[in-house]
């Protein structure tokens, strides 16, 4: 069998055209018929960075052209806090001095039907490494009563073989999100102290591993302020690019989370501001038009608003990053991130629809499964 990891993902070529890109070079860029590497890097430029209206533009115009006047919403359920990593950065890491738990059956089902009862349709379904609390038999039993109550299931969890993978797809799941965190080696490396997810080789093949074993879309991301941005979002685009030419038949989506705070205190080395951040979104849809850009709820309420419909299609609302979160209290010390933009779902909902923007919660049947 093939090797599944890329066969390469060096920007070399490239990264030097997110620092010496003229403005001109921008313009060719922003009315490229079929913009490839080339003008993904330019796009990343300081020069683009100072045209940032004018890529807004441009994303704005694709995304309503790809997708209409809509936004796609979903929530994340948090089933175990677990872990058997030590993440530098996550609230979830094995060294953080707080109590775990996971979800029981009774317990899950009700967060499912409370989810079921706020009008959600697509759920994503979150652990962390893979441990003897939240192990493959108990995620594929979460798939199964998720997949009986929505339309979606996805899933973020521990890197998997592609026959697990398959066993999930079997059980309900029609997608997997898998982030590389970072494409640097050697900050991979320092970012992942000990546990599994240490090997980058084994992370780095995941997504393929994922479409191999049937599910329908996988989604990819880096976790922006670990390294150099520019070089990250490169490396992701070459990524992304070579899963959809070998597996053509499915989807890739794209997220952007950024480092937030959370219980380590973890302070990023390369932080990403909101203006970075947003001409990083305008590039990946220019670039990409027809792939669904995600946004969570880390990114404050006033940032995703202006991001809705212009380059983001997709965004949760509404979400715990703890377990049990939504039969629990609103605010808790042990979840994952803290939580940026906490409005209610009719809240949300009318600021879209306030922008002209139908918010969506049902764009996939089980029928298809």
């Amino acid at each position: 069998m093939p090797s599944l990891l890329p066969p390469s993902l060096d920007p070399a070529p490239w990264l030097s055209l997110t620092r010496t890109a003229t403005s001109a070079d921008v313009s060719r860029a922003l009315h490229a018929a079929q913009p490839g590497e080339a003008e993904f890097a330019t796009l990343l430029s300081p020069a683009a960075g100072a045209e940032l209206e004018a890529l807004a533009v441009r994303a704005r115009e694709l995304t309503r052209r790809h997708f209409g006047q809509t936004l796609t919403l979903y929530i994340p359920l948090y089933l175990s806090d677990y872990c058997s990593g030590g993440c530098v950065y996550c609230g979830f890491a094995a060294d953080r001095p707080q109590s775990r738990r996971r979800l029981e059956r009774d317990e899950m089902m009700r967060e499912m039907d409370t989810i079921k009862a706020m009008g959600f349709e697509e759920v994503l379904l979150l652990t962390g490494e893979r441990t003897p609390q939240a192990d493959l038999e108990y995620l594929r039993d979460a798939v199964g009563e998720a997949a009986r109550r929505f339309s979606a299931v996805t899933i973020e969890a521990f890197p998997m073989a592609s026959d697990e993978y398959r066993m999930l797809a079997e059980a309900g799941a029609i997608g997997v999100t898998i982030y590389q965190e970072t494409y640097e080696p050697v900050q991979y490396e320092q970012m992942h102290r000990w546990g599994p997810k240490r090997d980058y080789d084994n992370r780095l093949a995941a997504p393929a591993r994922v479409l191999e074993g049937g599910m329908r879309t996988v989604g990819m991301g880096t976790l922006l302020g670990l390294s150099d941005p520019r070089f990250d979002s490169l490396c992701l685009y070459r990524h992304a690019m070579q899963l959809r030419r070998r597996y053509w038949q499915s989807g890739v989506s794209l997220s952007f989370p950024r480092v937030c705070p959370q219980e380590g205190g973890y302070s990023p080395p390369f932080p990403v501001d909101d203006r970075t951040l947003a001409q990083i979104i305008f590039a990946f849809r220019i670039c990409m038009p027809d792939v669904p850009l995600v946004l969570s709820t880390r990114e404050a309420p006033g940032f995703r608003d202006g991001m809705a419909g212009v380059g983001i299609n997709k965004m949760s609302i509404a979400s715990r990053t703890t377990v049990g979160g939504y039969q629990g209290p609103v605010e808790s010390p042990d979840g994952q991130f803290h939580v940026n933009d906490d409005r209610d779902i009719e809240t949300f909902c009318a600021m879209l629809k306030g922008k002209g923007l139908e918010p969506v919660f049902k764009n996939w049947d089980k029928v298809y499964r």
